[in-house]
């Protein structure tokens, strides 16, 4: 699977932890994505009054992108590496490099919303589905998409320019829960990650001609 899951302690000590604070610190959750996810992970930036914490002026997406200067977090770290690693960079946005372990398919919140009941509905495989603060529903699938969309939707009769719909892939980063993203809220998950969706999200040609459906029907 290209990373090691956590031991099982180190997975008692990731939720167990999680129960005795009340909420997850930032390492705890870091150190999910890491140990029992099997994402690796970056530190953010974060963004108040429209300035953004890595110090530039001129920053073009303030409190959204990873830190230059922090590096990354390996899927596979534990509890205790994690905690070493994102100490040196406290109130860092936790970051998840997209095209790895998988890709997404991003459209407007409402559409996610009445996409995410059909493909239930139809017991279609579903990964991770995450919804930004700025109103955006983030379908976790198998990497690849990115760059297999535009024929995907062209053989499918949904390469429409209007269409909302778009990927992220390699190269890009998306915020995950709880943080905070550009300063205007936190992210949220729809569908939180389970052990075998995770790491094993579906491909993309399942989900998408519920989506393009249903975002081609928002418009009408």
């Amino acid at each position: 699977m290209g990373f090691t899951i956590g031991t099982s302690r180190s997975i008692r000590d990731i939720r167990g932890g999680t129960r005795r604070r009340g909420r997850a610190s930032d390492c705890t959750a870091v150190a999910e994505y890491t140990g029992l996810w099997g994402w690796a992970v970056v530190p953010g930036a974060r963004a108040a009054q429209g300035l953004c914490s890595c110090g530039r002026t001129d920053c073009p997406a303030p409190g959204a992108h990873p830190l230059d200067f922090a590096p990354e977090v390996p899927a596979g770290a534990t509890l205790d590496e994690v905690t070493a690693a994102w100490g040196r960079f406290p109130g860092a946005a936790v970051m998840l490099p997209v095209g790895r372990a998988f890709d997404v398919l991003e459209v407007a919140d409402p559409v996610g919303r009445r996409a995410l009941v059909r493909l239930e509905r139809m017991g279609l495989p579903l990964g991770p589905v995450a919804l930004t603060p700025d109103g955006r529903a983030q379908f976790f699938v198998a990497p690849g998409a990115a760059d297999e969309l535009p024929t995907l939707l062209y053989r499918m009769g949904w390469d429409d320019p209007r269409l909302d719909l778009r990927a992220l892939g390699r190269g890009d980063h998306l915020t995950a829960p709880p943080s905070d993203r550009a300063g205007l809220g936190p992210v949220q998950w729809l569908r939180t990650p389970e052990l075998d969706t995770a790491t094993r999200p579906p491909t993309a040609r399942l989900l998408l001609g519920t989506l393009a459906y249903v975002a081609h029907r928002s418009r009408t």
